[in-house]
């Protein structure tokens, strides 16, 4: 990776600097390509653009000052600026940061930090743990803003029906009321979302049922909160519509979506749908990780990285229902399901093979997903947004699986250290 790392070098005292302040700028010695400090303007230039909202701008420029996008627009209209410092980075592609809104990361704050430094290096700006949150999770690493480090947002517990033997943090819930309370602990807990698992498990418990998540969608709306929902069949999908989910945690599973479906979300524009596709059942390349995970940890996940025939079916489903939802104009943003922190290049990879073009995806995994958690400051390279952003070293707008050749992260307006 590059290195546009800041080097100050003090070495004058306070009155001196004070003398000198009028005739000279400072007694710092830093390379040319490199901001000097926090309030410095850098321009960064000659990259293709990818803005995140659908716009591509070829040989772009941005400027960021403290950590803000503060302009931005095509090299051929680019003012001159003073004092600033130019980044040149001709040949290069840079796009925003990935959000991604379905996780679940560890319990413990030195463990969380590190979830969120490994997802940094990858180009993740923020992350959602979308429940199993329990109440010893360090939730205040929300409001905390941790060098190298993704932002943190957080669903709490979520909310289930009693899956005995399968996990004990969730709230459990059997009666309207008590769906009603957990919300209301959530609630207290200053969560982000509400979390709510509708799921039999292959039949092994009775599943949250209609009165109970219509429950927690009323009282959860009362609270301005948001619901995401874990399914898996096409009729709890149009029962959640019906009492008013916000969004789907995954995609149908048990079968190819109808018509009827199509005209209900068509009805609730507003609906989102992070699809979380399950393995292709495909052995992938992995070379890509090299460098990135300890080599016995790289070697493992190679003797595993097999095909899987009888994953086929299952992926099929889901990639044919999200390319259907994605054609008939639903919202789809962008999550991973777990604790694998360079898992969304996988996703979106996998989102593209379903049908989605590279664009459609990229816009997934940065502006929507952004709106969906809601940081407003995410998701586009534009004036007023955070400086989160990825240099690479292609294009993925011609190959998707592009986004893993990273040369620099840059969150807030800092380099991330490799």
């Amino acid at each position: 990776m590059s290195q546009f790392n800041i080097k100050l070098r003090n070495c004058y005292s306070p009155i001196v600097l004070l003398l000198m302040s009028l005739l000279l700028t400072g007694c710092s010695e830093t390379p040319p390509d490199t901001p000097s400090n926090a309030s410095s303007i850098s321009i960064y230039e000659g990259a293709l653009l990818i803005v995140g909202n659908g716009e591509v701008i070829e040989n772009g420029w941005f400027t960021v000052q403290n950590g803000v996008i503060s302009a931005s627009g095509s090299s051929a209209d680019m003012p001159a600026q003073e004092n600033a410092t130019h980044v040149d980075l001709g040949g290069m592609t840079v796009m925003p940061a990935i959000v991604d809104s379905h996780v679940h990361l560890s319990g413990t704050r030195d463990a969380l930090i590190e979830d969120l430094q490994r997802r940094a290096g990858q180009g993740i700006s923020a992350a959602l743990s979308l429940g199993l949150d329990g109440l010893d999770t360090p939730l205040e690493i929300r409001d905390e803003i941790h060098p190298g480090a993704a932002r943190y947002l957080s669903a709490g517990r979520g909310i289930t029906a009693p899956e005995p033997g399968r996990s004990e943090v969730p709230h459990w819930v059997t009666t309207e009321e008590e769906a009603r309370q957990a919300v209301r602990d959530e609630v207290a807990n200053n969560v982000n979302f509400i979390k709510i698992w509708v799921d039999d498990r292959d039949g092994q418990f009775e599943k949250l049922g209609p009165e109970l998540y219509g429950a927690v969608i009323d009282e959860a709306h009362q609270n301005g909160l948001k619901v995401l929902a874990h399914l898996f069949t096409l009729e709890d999908a149009k029962g959640l519509l019906r009492a008013g989910v916000d969004g789907f945690a995954h995609g149908v599973r048990d079968q190819d979506i109808d018509d009827e479906f199509i005209a209900m979300i068509q009805a609730r524009p507003e609906v989102v749908l992070i699809p979380n596709l399950p393995g292709r059942g495909e052995a992938t390349d992995l070379d890509w990780l090299t460098g990135t995970l300890p080599e016995d940890e790289l070697t493992a996940l190679q003797a595993r990285n097999i095909s899987r025939p009888d994953a086929r079916d299952a992926f099929g489903i889901q990639a044919r229902n999200l390319a259907r939802l994605s054609a008939a104009g639903m919202r789809i943003a962008m999550g991973t399901d777990g604790n694998t922190f360079w898992a969304p290049h996988v996703e979106m990879e996998d989102m593209v093979i379903s049908g989605m073009s590279p664009a459609e995806v990229i816009v997934a995994a940065t502006r929507n997903s952004a709106e969906l958690v809601g940081l407003d400051d995410l998701g586009t390279i534009e004036p007023g947004m955070s400086a989160d952003f990825i240099v690479l070293a292609e294009n993925p707008l011609h190959d998707i699986t592009y986004t893993r050749r990273i040369v620099d992260v840059y969150l807030r307006g800092e380099r991330v250290q490799p």
